[in-house]
């Protein structure tokens, strides 16, 4: 589905301003101490931005850790709209795509020195996310669903503002696979093609400058780790 999303949106735009990453093939490092350590000294300054945090790298290692950092940091900034490809893993988010999620949280990197105001308050975050039951509003296992209001929760806690914040949901994606979920086949294949039709139209609507993709775009991001969950 993010592929749908990312045709739709290049097939309205043509492909300038699209970025994406797979973090399957294309892995984020998992924090270390030293980003840590270069994190917290740029705390203790206030508001530091990205452009400046060079001047307080104090070691070879915490210099290797921003390097890796700032790149994501820059391409997040640089887009009007970012696509996250998020299957459902044990209720939750995928351990690469919490990787990416620490790395790019980095203290005050969104924030405008000036203002104070974050930088990414206008900017377009969709989330596509598959599970393998069902944890819609309604369903038994709603309250088993701790990826939606996490992701909610973290990127309203970088500045997102709600009404920004898009997410469309396929369930029941193992009801093909599973004997016991047989029945829910239908389930499925409605819940499928709804999700197909929310995601055409939120690509169609999307601006031209794009996707920070994690799986991928400019302005378009996907984020994905392709397994579901």
């Amino acid at each position: 589905m993010t592929a749908l999303f990312a045709d739709t949106w290049r097939a309205a735009h043509a492909s300038a301003g699209y970025r994406y990453r797979d973090l399957t093939a294309d892995p984020v490092p998992p924090l270390d101490t030293a980003y840590c350590s270069l994190g917290r000294r740029v705390e203790r300054q206030g508001l530091v931005p990205p452009a400046e945090v060079d001047t307080l790298i104090e070691s070879p290692a915490e210099k290797r850790e921003w390097a890796l950092t700032r790149p994501l940091i820059s391409g997040l900034l640089a887009a009007d709209t970012v696509l996250i490809g998020a299957p459902m893993y044990n209720y939750s988010v995928s351990a690469s795509l919490k990787a990416w999620i620490d790395r790019v949280g980095f203290p005050g990197a969104f924030t405008d020195p000036d203002t104070g105001d974050s930088l990414l308050r206008s900017k377009r975050v969709v989330v596509i996310c598959t599970r393998g039951g069902a944890y819609g509003p309604g369903t038994p296992r709603e309250g088993w669903d701790f990826q939606t209001p996490y992701l909610r929760t973290y990127f309203g806690g970088l500045g997102v503002a709600d009404e920004n914040l898009c997410f469309v949901s396929a369930e029941m994606t193992m009801a093909g696979l599973v004997p016991h979920l047989d029945r829910f086949r239908p389930l499925a294949t409605s819940s499928l093609a709804a999700a197909r039709a929310e995601v055409t139209a939120l690509a169609a609507a999307a601006p031209r400058s794009g996707i920070p993709a994690v799986r991928g775009t400019t302005s378009v991001v996907p984020v994905s780790s392709r397994t579901p969950g």
